[in-house]
């Protein structure tokens, strides 16, 4: 039986929750920080959950975590 590869990249940007949410950082907080105002870099520094419309792909991009 074969099994299915996860998604190497998706791996190391989610992480899944103990309920079985999926945890996300925002991207876009790396560099160019000069441009961005004080409340989009203060947004951008907290963890969000990844919406319900992108969980089943990720679920499927992420199938043993």
């Amino acid at each position: 039986m074969g099994k299915i590869k996860t998604h190497k990249a998706s791996a190391k940007r989610f992480r899944l929750t103990a309920t079985g949410k999926i945890k996300m950082n925002h991207p876009g907080h790396r560099h160019n920080l000069g441009i961005k105002t004080s409340k989009r870099k203060r947004k951008l520094r907290k963890a969000s959950y990844v919406s319900d419309t992108r969980m089943d792909d990720l679920r499927r991009m992420l199938p043993y975590s």
